[in-house]
């Protein structure tokens, strides 16, 4: 029995980064995509490393993202079922974190849209058009607890686009073709939640 098939449902808190495998992770010299491939192929200690790498992230995002951490957890093991019931279908075109994250991305939205009919995840008006940075690394709790209460806030639509840049480390194309938009739209989802963020942080 390989670690692939007895996935166990994860209790981590979303901000936990104390994440470690169960089982000593192969092919650190590897990219994703190579790993990917290997574990289409039959090795499975190549999707042991795959989860080492992503599990926390990917959790963090769908809590994040859906609010209900009991949810999330079934989310991030559909998330990681549909990777391994597609493992022989992959194809590099892409980043496999981008393929990965809209998997989640796809489910967590399916969820939303089921559970939440109220809430608006349509496509969001353009802002102005100007250069937005990406979050930066905060140390002190107080201001990270007002950073995710502050998150919390943010239409679905944006929540999804913050935490794809910040956990998912996607492009703005990458984030585009998971969300089914263009890429300027997504830019100005990111610039508005970014300055509702920044702005929490004062």
């Amino acid at each position: 029995m390989t670690y692939a098939t007895t996935l166990q449902p994860c209790f981590w808190p979303p901000h936990a980064t104390r994440y470690r495998a169960r089982m000593e992770p192969v092919g650190q010299d590897r990219s994703d995509e190579q790993l990917m491939l290997a574990y289409a192929a039959g090795d499975a200690r190549a999707f042991d490393a795959l989860y080492a790498r992503f599990a926390t992230r990917l959790l963090r995002y769908l809590t994040r993202l859906v609010q209900r951490p009991s949810v999330a957890e079934e989310l991030f093991q559909d998330t990681w079922q549909r990777a391994i019931d597609a493992r022989q279908r992959y194809q590099p075109t892409a980043r496999f974190a981008a393929w990965l994250f809209r998997i989640a991305h796809h489910l967590a939205i399916d969820h939303i849209r089921r559970e939440q009919p109220q809430v608006d995840v349509s496509v969001l008006a353009h802002f102005p058009d100007t250069s937005a940075a990406p979050l930066q690394a905060i140390e002190d709790e107080a201001q990270l607890q007002r950073l995710v209460d502050a998150l919390d806030t943010l239409p679905a639509e944006q929540r999804a686009v913050v935490l794809l840049r910040a956990e998912g480390d996607l492009t703005l194309e990458e984030i585009a073709a998971t969300m089914n938009t263009g890429r300027e739209t997504i830019k100005s989802r990111l610039r508005y939640a970014l300055a509702k963020l920044k702005e929490a942080l004062r």
